[in-house]
């Protein structure tokens, strides 16, 4: 059975989660949303992405329509019914409709509340195995790229520059540093040491690049958090992407030239063997 939506306070069959043309999302993209993996029907580090919710949501001055209970219980409810063991949750508050269409916000607010649950498409073997390719360029994002709001139109165009060049991702560079993906963390190696970016507004406090950064700590893999240069990633040993979905993948080619040797790296096997193991045991574990 596919699962029902949740929309505004109601669980409905797909076919009948309607929403206003004249909702602000749909005009303005003025809204935030999260998307929560599912393993074996459990919602991983749920806690935290509702806090980044939160997070998104004081960004653009919009009050919660529900308590961080209320979001628990929806969650795992859905969790629960919908027909794939593993899933990605989908997640989306918007201002909500409005009488006239206005840039303003409108004095009596009633958010849309959304949440739907699609299976998880993890990456092919084949791009674990060979490794994937990049392009890179300038981030001409806004920026507040910390909250996750849904007006991803400058995402979408980056994202597609990848896809008209058959690649997979876009290496986004702002003022000769690197920030992240369209759609991704961006790790580099360099001599051994593992380089993640530094957590600001211009770029995306990742649930998963959390976990790299956890896992190799526990497992004694040399890392710093700092600035990181387009030219020290363009000099990169190995170049990985992370995001919820894609978990670890290694880039091995930039713009047409590889990344180190060309293939996977040494420290991207250990990662994904240390990524797996923790899937197995923390991400699947009862709760």
């Amino acid at each position: 059975m596919t699962a029902r939506v949740f929309l505004n306070g109601q669980w409905l069959a797909p076919r009948d989660a309607n929403v206003s043309v004249m909702d602000r999302g749909f005009l303005f993209g003025d809204g935030v949303y999260e998307v929560i993996p599912v393993y074996s029907r459990r919602p991983f580090r749920l806690e935290q992405h509702l806090s980044r919710l939160q997070h998104s949501l004081d960004g653009i001055q919009l009050t919660n329509p529900y308590r961080l209970d209320q979001w628990t219980g929806f969650v795992t409810q859905l969790a629960r019914e919908a027909e794939w063991e593993d899933q990605s949750i989908y997640i989306q508050v918007t201002r909500g409709p409005m009488a006239v269409r206005n840039h303003a916000f409108p004095k009596q607010v009633a958010p849309t509340a959304v949440i739907l649950a699609e299976a998880m498409q993890t990456p092919p073997e084949s791009q674990r195995e060979q490794g994937i390719a990049a392009v890179s360029a300038a981030d001409i994002r806004w920026l507040r790229c910390d909250l996750k709001a849904t007006s991803l139109l400058a995402n979408c165009l980056l994202r597609q520059m990848a896809v008209a060049a058959g690649c997979v991702e876009t290496v986004l560079f702002r003022d000769g540093f690197l920030t992240e993906g369209s759609a991704s963390s961006i790790f580099v190696v360099k001599d051994g040491v593992l380089l993640a970016p530094i957590k600001n507004h211009l770029m995306l406090p990742g649930i998963t690049y959390d976990v790299v950064l956890e896992l190799a700590a526990q497992h004694g893999l040399a890392h710093e958090v700092r600035d990181i240069t387009e030219a020290e990633t363009r000099g990169a040993d190995e170049l990985w992407m992370c995001s919820s979905t894609k978990e670890v993948l290694p880039i091995v080619t930039l713009d047409g030239r590889k990344v180190g040797v060309g293939t996977p790296g040494p420290a991207f096997a250990q990662m994904y063997a240390w990524y797996q193991e923790f899937k197995a045991t923390v991400m699947r574990a009862p709760a």
